[in-house]
């Protein structure tokens, strides 16, 4: 009641959904404990973020303050979050100004006990580049030399010994050889993806029922109090420990410091969470294209983009934000067009317009993926969510399964 004036059938049906869901699957605990935590931290004074990713597709969560974004308002769906067919683990990231995030981590650990929270292991694996320099240095290959041949690998992200061999012919050449540098060129292939190193995850903390001790192997990290986990992410959560994440974000901070400014300079108080969002002037900014130091808005691409699309409403700045990211980007230039009219508005079935109407006719989110395989398709609500994951992570062999 507090957040909605009415409950209307629609939002209790919808509310009743979720919470079944969430009963069936087993997660009340997890929603409490977050909303726990988020809560405590607005009372702390720590900035908290609106909500994002799958989670601000839950009602619940809105309702009970872990989100501030109403997912009925924009047509955002539970089941992306939480399946109810297949129950994978739901994952709520938090946002929290960077100053923060170590105060809401410190509450959570006094309130659940230094026994029972932990951080999580990452792993470094050695790459071409640093298992050539190890092998260099141990087996007494002078400096210069070293780096001589570390530098022949290509500067970029992912390289593999077996990519890069047709690249480099100076590689190819000395892999044959026999001397020195052969050697450790060999011998740092053999090392290629070893574990090298262990870190901890930067924002990914577990909260177990029960000591940690009982759950998971343990270690203890050189720079952070807190245990941390043997298993890194994705075994933690194959063993069944919930991860939530608490992300220190910059731009939380930003907003922080410049609404006590406002105060500080004229007066004003602000209220984050109750701007208007049919604010005239600021659209205005964001129709020139003076979106420097706004998140998500401020590389050169986009600001063109804006300057032609002129957005007037929050729904043209959402869909931007979605489209401005490689292979969707190709879709800008219609969308802006169709906006203004220089272009039609084609559906490619009539049934279609009712869920691509706002976005004139190019489909642009994943909910809108999951809306049309139900309408047009008769998906059931978990199959809609397999097809999404499917083409999100380009798996060929599901979605010619599913079609």
């Amino acid at each position: 009641k507090k957040r909605y004036e009415e409950i209307t059938p629609e939002i209790k049906e919808r509310l009743d959904f979720e919470l079944a869901t969430i009963e069936n699957t087993g997660y009340p605990g997890y929603f409490l404990i977050v909303q726990d935590f988020t809560t405590e931290a607005r009372n702390m004074g720590v900035s908290v973020g609106p909500g994002r990713g799958s989670a601000a597709g839950s009602a619940v969560a809105y309702c009970i303050g872990i989100t501030n974004v109403d997912p009925i308002a924009y047509d955002l769906l539970f089941e992306r979050f939480l399946n109810p067919d297949r129950v994978s683990l739901p994952d709520i990231d938090i946002d929290f100004d960077n100053e923060g995030r170590e105060r809401v981590i410190k509450y959570v650990v006094d309130k659940y006990g230094a026994t029972q929270v932990a951080q999580i292991i990452t792993y470094g694996t050695m790459a071409p580049k640093s298992a050539i320099r190890d092998a260099g240095r141990v087996m007494e290959l002078p400096l210069p030399e070293t780096d001589a041949i570390a530098k022949l690998i290509p500067e970029k992200p992912g390289a593999k010994f077996s990519k890069i061999w047709g690249e480099v012919p100076d590689l190819e050449r000395m892999r044959h050889g026999k001397d020195l540098p052969s050697q450790v060129l060999n011998q740092a292939v053999v090392l290629e993806g070893s574990v090298r190193n262990t870190g901890v995850h930067a924002c990914g903390v577990i909260i177990t029922p029960d000591d940690l001790t009982k759950f998971v192997p343990l270690s203890k990290a050189k720079d952070s109090d807190l245990y941390v986990t043997q298993f890194d992410n994705s075994v933690v959560e194959s063993a069944g420990m919930l991860k939530m994440d608490f992300l220190g974000l910059k731009t939380l901070s930003v907003i922080k410091t410049a609404i006590e400014n406002v105060k500080k300079r004229h007066g004003i108080e602000i209220d984050i969470d109750k701007v208007p969002l049919d604010d005239k002037v600021t659209y205005d900014l964001y129709q020139r294209g003076e979106t420097n130091g706004t998140f998500q808005f401020e590389s050169p691409g986009m600001q063109k983009h804006l300057r032609a699309l002129k957005p007037d409403k929050l729904e043209d700045l959402i869909a931007m934000n979605a489209l401005y990211r490689p292979g969707p980007m190709e879709y800008i230039p219609d969308f802006i067009n169709r906006k203004h009219g220089k272009a039609e508005i084609v559906y490619d079935l009539a049934d279609m317009e009712e869920y691509l109407a706002e976005t004139y006719g190019i489909t642009v989110y994943q909910e809108q993926v999951m809306l049309l395989s139900q309408k047009l398709a008769g998906f059931t609500k978990g199959e809609a969510d397999v097809l999404r994951k499917a083409m999100g992570k380009k798996q060929r062999a599901v979605l010619d399964k599913m079609k």
